[in-house]
């Protein structure tokens, strides 16, 4: 199993917009990813209401895991989306 830890690089939080432009990619990669942070989750990456519910805040630590064939390069990508600023 793959794992990666961020910090939410999005000022705003992970709200509806940056959450459904990383639910997309998430829903893309060719492995199942899950999502979660201190003491809540992990939810489906690729569920925008997961993440929703989740209620992420800009520099908060979430952490990211997959497993399968390709598993690293998934996190690798969706980790940099994490970290940078999805709202742009």
């Amino acid at each position: 199993m793959a794992q990666r830890v961020v910090f939410l690089g999005s000022r705003s939080g992970l709200h509806a917009r940056p959450a459904a432009t990383f639910s997309k990619a998430a829903a893309q990669a060719a492995v199942p990813v899950t999502l979660a942070t201190h003491g809540k989750g992990p939810v489906a990456a690729s569920s925008l209401l997961g993440i929703l519910t989740l209620g992420v805040q800009f520099g908060e630590q979430v952490t990211l895991t997959a497993e399968g064939d390709g598993a690293e390069s998934v996190l690798d990508h969706l980790a940099e989306m994490l970290s940078s600023e999805l709202d742009a």
